[in-house]
């Protein structure tokens, strides 16, 4: 619930047209996560009171502040599958390449990862779900996390990444036709 409500304020942004507000919160995608200052009024009410520092669900909101900054198009759709839908469009070998990379990030360096992907996403206006990317990266970038369970997420992504991507080769779009 606490993630929606982040969510719904970063769309109440958009909405108010709180350009300065989110001016800010993408240039915070250029420090490490919740260390920019002009960035806390937006995001710490939003921090559980037992938080620190470097809790991992704080961190996750602040990525996803930057990114939705970027790219403000809230759907259902799980980042991964938002991704394959990206593949489809472009047709292009280097989107999955980019994917698996970003699979194999670790918890400091997967905000760069997905800032790049988001720019991707921004470009081909695909939106991705926002609340569920928070659940996600809270677990991701979890130092204290056991690593099968933080495999357990990559694999998640790979599904979804690998399964919209073949269901889309079942269903091809009228008037074309698939090899196999």
């Amino acid at each position: 619930m606490a993630a929606q409500d982040f969510v719904a304020h970063l769309e109440g942004l958009v909405r108010k047209k709180d350009n300065a507000a989110l001016a800010r919160l993408r240039h915070s995608l250029a420090f490490p996560p919740g260390s920019y200052p002009p960035a806390f009024p937006h995001v710490e009410r939003f921090v559980p009171a037992d938080a620190h520092e470097r809790d991992a669900y704080r961190l996750a909101l602040y990525v996803v502040a930057g990114l939705f900054a970027r790219h403000p198009q809230q759907t259902s759709r799980s980042f991964a599958s938002a991704f394959a839908d990206l593949q489809r469009r472009r047709e292009s070998g280097s989107i999955e390449q980019r994917f698996v990379a970003l699979l194999g990030a670790d918890p400091d360096n997967i905000a760069n990862y997905l800032r790049q992907a988001t720019t991707l996403l921004a470009a081909d206006g695909i939106g991705l779900d926002y609340v569920q990317l928070i659940e996600d990266l809270s677990r991701w970038m979890n130092p204290y996390i056991d690593p099968v369970r933080r495999d357990r997420i990559r694999q998640h992504w790979a599904r979804d990444f690998y399964r919209a991507a073949q269901d889309e080769h079942k269903n091809p779009k009228e008037g074309q036709q698939t090899n196999g």
